[in-house]
């Protein structure tokens, strides 16, 4: 696990948000997964690539994950590593932050289009602290 990843959702939990987990992997690989980490509680809901008719980088699976939060797109910050992700994000109309780190088909995850990028997930909690 990257560093900072624990310590940035449990200070995004601590300040009330609902988290999802949208992956592209397979929901029975994805849960598993989670729960090996230690990682799934934080997740109020969690869907894997099989989950939706489509996957990203189509705005669906992201659209209906906002559906399953209770909140509209544009309220709804997405949190990635890819262009997939960002795809996804601004074609459902959510800002989208991207981690460093991760998987992007080998380019560089600076070189894709978003709000924001971060090196760590716990630099998300600090950004969110001081805007309040």
């Amino acid at each position: 696990m990257y560093a900072g990843v624990r310590e940035g959702l449990l200070a995004l939990r601590e300040r009330g948000l609902r988290l999802a987990c949208l992956t592209n992997k397979p929901t029975a690989f994805a849960r598993p997964l989670l729960q090996a980490k230690g990682l799934d509680g934080y997740f109020s809901e969690v869907f894997g690539g099989d989950a939706f008719d489509r996957k990203k980088p189509d705005p669906l699976p992201l659209l209906k994950t906002c559906e399953a939060l209770g909140s509209e797109p544009a309220r709804t910050l997405m949190i990635g590593d890819s262009s997939n992700d960002a795809q996804a994000a601004r074609a459902a109309g959510c800002p989208v932050v991207l981690v460093t780190y991760g998987y992007n088909h080998g380019e560089p995850v600076r070189s894709v289009d978003a709000d924001g990028y971060l090196d760590s997930l716990d630099e998300l909690a600090a950004l969110l602290a001081r805007r309040n």
